[in-house]
């Protein structure tokens, strides 16, 4: 097929781009042909029609040229880059030019508050690129660019795991990964599979360190060493971030002016299985509701965001974090003028955004508006303050003292002066802005309103000088301006009406003097739409100057949302100012769950961990609230380093470095990775990454697998914790061997969630208590879940046996007698016994094979078991480390089982 003509000219420009789908302006349309017009036919329902070209028919499908970026916006957030091409008068004809290429990563144009990072990833191709931890520093520099807001943040990290914490904490569309990651294989199928980004593979020499340093010095000037950005693969994956920006043309780049560097030691580690665990902005069920839904009372959509990004980084600055805690217990004490302050908030527009869209050229005049009302919120925030002492006296203040006011004030007089009440949505049809704001406009509108007074009054002079009662004068994009006569009166009408249309009822007329009044309001409109048009560039490049002065103004406001919010929780639901302290304690009294305190009557419960009680073995029940016991002990903790209050009486946080959880396993077989797969890497992950500054929360270890291994796995896990990391550690188990390490590890103790028993009645109290308990009540709570009565009766009665060690008769289905067997606690298997009659076992009992024949007398020893019992007896298990304890185990179990 070989196309011609503008056919022709789309697929060369396609040629010319690697985005998935060009969209090019033929006039007042934006069209897609060939294979682009079934996709975007099939992805945004738009009818598909045939154009023929060189004797070929091609498949095309438009959008009106105002229309496009709804459409745009719908194909990049559905992970599509889309070029764009304009067409351009030339002396002979039209020309047309690829001028951007929109893609997840660089899209303006979005309804979602969340932010939308495009990330780029590069690595000095020396690290592990799985999810090890043994890499060695710096192995990763990671830049994170929000262009929506205008927002640049740029680290370096030292392993794979850490990556793709930031990676989930930033939520990226679109990731640029540079020239060694490419070749990553593991890396990528953990970045595919964990994250929704769009991967995009940028030019190879943008990441070039040269290069990068350039573009970097170029955008922001010389500032790695006051930013103390002294890591070369940082400043790579920054350079190249910018360098996409640039190239995909969407005008973004100006909006980024201030560039942020971080460590890991700024915030708390949380990583991608911690926030997915505490449920920190989503649920692991896509039910219920998140932490973030929970406390998100923000009236702004940057407040919102801002929030997000709290609970998704803690900090670990005391100094910072008790600035917030200050502000929010101002905005506690002082409930009218908070309530106050959110009102006025709820009118404000997302400013960060709208400096971007400045920025880039494209922002409309109702944009400009929305910045003007906007500003004109900074003097009425400042007057609530102001009359508060409470909040004119605290950390609140000096939020909005960040905003240089008198600018702000100049900015917003600035577009009170030049834009109309109510602008037009589009920019290139005049009435955006005051007549009086130019003069030349001024002698524009006034000429054009004696027009419009004329055409309005044209109608009453005809029929007073014709004498014809059934006359009007209107307008349309076919005829023009007209005047239109009855048909029973056309008689009637004079020489100088020029009939130009006969309808049904009616006769259409033009004289003279209307096609001159017509061309005049045309010339008119045209210069009018012309010079707006104009005036407003220059007035939308005015205010895109001041794009650091917005985006001051922006970050404040949600800033003030944000703080505002969390109050409002607090007062709520009687929350507390936690005190902070240098790592160390955790001592927390009539403590909630901040989630499941808002459904349910809740059942609050005190922690205390210091440095002689650091690690808490907690047993009880299952479905009695361990899990939710240790999960408040991390989500207080999580909401002291972000500044807010606390659901809890009182409490006292030593400031941690890191959280890390290992909480249920979903499983992953699709990926190759059973539950227990899934439950030792983030053993291993925790294991390796948690100091003894960390927070560790473990509910039940070494249950996926065989009861022996899992209890050695977890035991060696607990001296692991206790003896070489030193976090402070909760660990529920059903393990109640493990609690018998209180006696001989000196910083561990038992907790237990207490029951009663009454009439053979259970109920769970969900309060928890000192000591350990030796009882999980599953039974009881296989009842609850409607097990049929039979099997829980049977349940009930096996189970005392098994504890009394007494003899189980095993119910075969068919005839014959009933066989007994006496489950050995020690050995994990059966023991032969007596038939019901006191004969030999049947064929159908549940013996094992090598129970004793009705004849014999003695057996002889075992040597491989008894070599495995001496193995064990001269193995100490204090002196042992858990990997290798962990192996001995598995080849003691190999060497029973090969028996």
């Amino acid at each position: 097929m070989t196309a011609e003509g503008i056919v022709g000219q789309y697929l060369a420009l396609k040629e010319e781009t690697d985005a998935d789908v060009l969209a090019m302006q033929m006039g007042d349309f934006y069209e897609f042909f060939h294979e682009d017009a079934e996709l975007v036919g099939r992805e945004l329902d738009l009818k598909v029609s045939e154009r023929s070209s060189g004797g070929d028919a091609y498949k095309m499908a438009g959008v009106p040229l105002d229309d496009l970026t709804p459409y745009l916006s719908a194909l990049v957030e559905r992970g599509y880059r889309v070029a764009v091409a304009d067409q351009y008068a030339t002396e002979d004809g039209h020309e047309r030019r690829i001028e951007r290429v929109v893609t997840p990563g660089t899209l303006l144009e979005t309804n979602d508050a969340d932010a939308r990072y495009l990330a780029s990833l590069v690595s000095d191709g020396s690290a592990d690129g799985g999810t090890g931890s043994d890499a060695g520093d710096d192995a990763y520099g990671l830049a994170f660019v929000d262009v929506t807001t205008g927002r640049f943040h740029v680290t370096a990290v030292a392993d794979a795991p850490a990556v793709l914490t930031e990676l989930y904490r930033f939520a990226p569309t679109e990731i640029l990964p540079g020239p060694a990651v490419r070749t990553d294989d593991d890396l990528l199928a953990t970045v595919r599979e964990r994250t929704d980004a769009t991967l995009t593979l940028h030019a190879t020499e943008a990441f070039a360190p040269g290069k990068a340093r350039h573009v970097l010095r170029e955008q922001f000037g010389e500032v790695e060493e006051s930013l103390g950005l002294d890591s070369t693969l940082a400043v790579q994956a920054a350079g190249a971030a910018l360098d996409y920006l640039a190239e995909t043309g969407t005008g973004a780049l100006a909006s980024v002016t201030r560039l942020g560097t971080y460590t890991p030691d700024d915030h708390v580690a949380v990583d991608a299985t911690t926030q997915r665990n505490l449920e920190l902005t989503e649920t692991m069920t896509g039910a219920g509701r998140s932490l973030f839904e929970t406390v998100d009372h923000t009236e702004t959509s940057a407040g919102r965001r801002l929030l997000k990004q709290w609970l998704g980084r803690p900090r670990r600055a005391r100094g910072e974090l008790e600035r917030r805690q200050a502000c929010v217990g101002a905005f506690c004490e002082a409930a009218l003028a908070r309530e106050e302050l959110r009102e006025t908030l709820s009118e404000a527009y997302d400013l960060e955004r709208l400096a971007s869209r400045t920025v880039s050229g494209s922002a409309g005049a109702t944009d400009l508006l929305r910045a003007k009302e906007t500003l004109a919120l900074v003097p009425r925030l400042a007057e609530t303050l102001d009359a508060t002492p409470r909040l004119a006296d605290s950390s609140v203040a000096d939020v909005l003292d960040r905003i240089d006011r008198d600018a702000a004030a100049d900015l917003r007089e600035t577009l009170d002066t030049a834009l109309a009440e109510d602008p037009p949505n589009t920019v290139t049809q005049g009435g955006l802005l005051r007549p009086e704001y130019d003069e030349e406009l001024a002698d524009l509108v006034a000429r054009h309103e004696e027009c419009v007074e004329w055409f309005d009054t044209l109608a009453e002079r005809e029929s007073e000088q014709t004498g014809i009662a059934r006359l009007s004068v209107d307008r349309n994009k076919t005829d023009g301006y007209y005047i239109q006569v009855a048909k029973s009166q056309a008689d009637a009408a004079p020489e100088r009406y020029e009939g130009i249309k006969t309808l049904k009822n009616s006769q259409r007329y033009v004289t003279d003097e209307l096609r001159e009044r017509e061309r005049e309001i045309l010339r008119l409109e045209e210069r009018r739409g012309d010079l707006e048009y104009e005036l407003f560039e220059e007035l939308r490049e005015d205010v895109a100057g001041h794009a650091e002065l917005l985006q001051d103004v922006g970050r404040a406001l949600a800033e003030l949302d944000a703080l505002a919010c969390l109050a409002t929780h607090a007062v709520k639901h009687d929350w507390t100012r936690p005190e902070l302290v240098e790592s160390g304690p955790l001592h927390i009294e009539a403590g909630r769950h901040p989630v499941v305190e808002t459904d349910v009557s809740f059942v609050p419960n005190d922690l205390h961990l210091d440095a002689e009680r650091r690690f808490l073995i907690v047993t009880g029940p299952n479905m009695s609230g361990k899990s939710t016991y240790m999960r408040q002990a991390a989500l207080v903790t999580l909401l002291a380093q972000v500044g807010s209050f606390v659901p809890a009486r009182s409490a006292t946080v030593g400031v941690v470095d890191g959280i890390y959880t290992r909480v249920g396993a979903l499983d992953e077989l699709a990926q190759g990775r059973s539950t227990f797969m899934v439950e030792m890497q983030e053993l291993s992950n925790i294991l390796h990454s948690a100091t003894e500054d960390s927070l560790v929360i473990l509910d039940e270890v070494g249950r996926g697998t065989a009861t022996y291994d899992g209890i050695s796995i977890a035991w060696a896990a607990t001296e692991y914790l206790h003896n070489t990391v030193g976090a402070k550690t909760l660990f529920a188990t059903h393990y109640h061997e493990l609690t018998g390490l209180a006696e001989h590890l000196p910083r561990v103790a038992n907790v237990h969630v207490s029951v009663d028993e009454s009439d053979g009645e259970v109920t769970f109290l969900r309060t928890v208590e000192e000591g350990a308990t030796n009882r999980s009540y599953g039974v009881h709570v296989a009842d609850l879940a409607g097990v049929p009565d039979p099997v829980v009766r049977r349940a009930g009665d096996v189970l005392d046996r098994l504890r009394e060690e007494k003899a189980i008769e095993a119910k075969g289905s068919g005839g014959g007698e009933t066989v007994q067997a006496v489950f050995d606690l020690g050995s994990g298997g059966f023991r032969g016994g007596a038939s019901a009659d006191g004969g030999t076992p049947s064929s159908s009992g549940a013996t094992s094979s090598d129970a004793a024949s009705p004849d014999s007398t003695s057996q002889s020893p075992d040597p491989e078991m008894e070599s495995v019992l001496r193995e064990l007896r001269e193995t100490d298990v204090n002196e042992t480390p858990p990997v290798e304890l962990m192996s001995k185990v598995q080849e003691w179990q190999s060497r029973l089982d090969d028996r």
